[in-house]
């Protein structure tokens, strides 16, 4: 589970930014949002608001970037980042660093593990471990003058000094110790643990995933694989009120049975609406997230689904997720309206400064005073009192009629 995420100078980011999934001293909704994990309460939920172009999306990216950081260390001395995009509106963001922060749980034990860098280099590096103090388990700089790379690792950690060279051989200086130690033939159980956990645990942004055709992938399923699980997946399906009796895999398609009138009929994958192809991809991931321990993030959850049934999927997973966690950006604010369903520390918004960076802020973080009961925080947020909506100009386009 993830207790904390930060980045800085990151697309619109300028200027440090934490996600936290620690929640507040209120008991509202424990059980359905809280999650007992290493003496933290964690929150299973986060959505995130904000006006379009606010930096939702940017949150998601780089928790992203981040992933495949780690996952797939570059193999050539040359290879650059060329996808990492520093804050662009300040003459001298674009030749700083870019930093990222993580606390997560993997295997009952508390990591933190942060990373600065630009786009030819790892500047700094480090994983520290909570039993229950915190400990070092390595550090790692990189000087620029000669690109040489130093790893230190803390009194703890067990590893022979031959495993030490051999990891510091293929830890690149574009590389993370993290990439190094997935190209080299070592056991050390701490960075195994985080690999684990960013490969097993951590999904990549789903947005785009919803929307591919079926393929080999942990997060797009086969037509086999859907085939395989369809006595899960099938009641979630028939939950969501789309007059769906039932999918066939047959003859590598996919198709829905729907009963009209007492007669069954078959309609293909590609003619069903957005909104249920949509959802049975999210009813598979759902079905994932509560078997499994997994973090998914998704980008404007609600597109294409009917404000019932997004709140549906949602209830549905706090119900019954034991280790799960959701990250999602979405502009739904009717959720706002209902207290019973939400928690304040549960709601994120992200607005734009003077500066259009992105600054990030959950409703717990406003005094009781401004929203105080339900009526007043879903008001609040229309009217503009918490952030997170355009500042729009009036309806009226000045025009030149050609003709007159």
């Amino acid at each position: 589970m993830i207790v904390n995420f930060s980045v800085q100078n990151f697309g619109s980011i300028k200027d440090r930014q934490t996600l936290s999934f620690e929640a507040d001293k209120s008991k509202h909704l424990e059980d359905y949002y809280v999650i007992n994990a290493n003496g933290l309460r964690l929150l299973k939920l986060g959505l995130i608001y904000g006006a379009n172009a606010s930096g939702k999306t940017t949150i998601l990216k780089a928790l992203d970037f981040l992933r495949s950081l780690i996952l797939n260390p570059k193999h050539k001395k040359t290879d650059t980042f060329d996808d990492l995009k520093p804050f662009k509106f300040d003459n001298t963001t674009s030749n700083q660093n870019t930093l990222f922060g993580i606390e997560f749980i993997q295997d009952k034990v508390r990591y933190c593990y942060e990373i600065e860098l630009n786009k030819e280099a790892i500047i700094r590096e480090g994983l520290f471990s909570y039993n229950p103090k915190k400990s070092n388990v390595f550090k790692r700089t990189t000087k620029l003058q000669n690109l040489f790379t130093t790893i230190e690792f803390g009194n703890k950690i067990k590893i022979p000094k031959s495993a030490e060279e051999a990891l510091a051989n293929n830890t690149l200086w574009n590389n993370t110790v993290l990439g190094g130690f997935l190209k080299t033939n070592v056991d050390v159980k701490e960075l195994q643990d985080v690999i684990n956990w960013f490969n097993a645990n951590l999904f990549p942004n789903l947005n785009d995933r919803l929307h591919y055709s079926f393929m080999p992938d942990p997060y797009n399923p086969t037509l086999d694989e859907w085939k395989k699980y369809k006595n899960e997946i099938l009641p979630i399906i028939k939950k969501a009120d789309m007059n769906i009796s039932d999918f066939i895999v047959e003859n590598s398609e996919l198709k829905f049975e729907h009963i009209v009138n007492n007669e069954k009929y078959q309609l293909e994958y590609e003619l069903e609406s957005e909104g249920t192809q949509k959802y049975f991809k999210l009813a598979y991931i759902l079905w994932y997230a509560l078997k499994v321990p997994r973090i998914v993030s998704i980008d404007e959850l609600e597109a294409s689904l009917h404000p019932d049934l997004f709140v549906h999927f949602l209830l549905t997973f706090l119900t019954n997720a034991k280790q799960s966690q959701i990250i999602a950006t979405t502009h739904n604010r009717e959720i706002l309206n209902n207290k019973d369903i939400f928690r304040n520390d549960a709601i994120w918004i992200t607005d734009k400064t003077d500066e259009s960076s992105t600054e990030l802020y959950s409703l717990s973080d406003f005094d009781t005073s401004v929203i105080r009961d339900t009526s007043n925080i879903y008001n609040a947020y229309k009217v503009g009192k918490l952030g997170g909506i355009p500042n729009l100009g009036d309806y009226y386009i000045d025009i030149d009629d050609e003709n007159e």
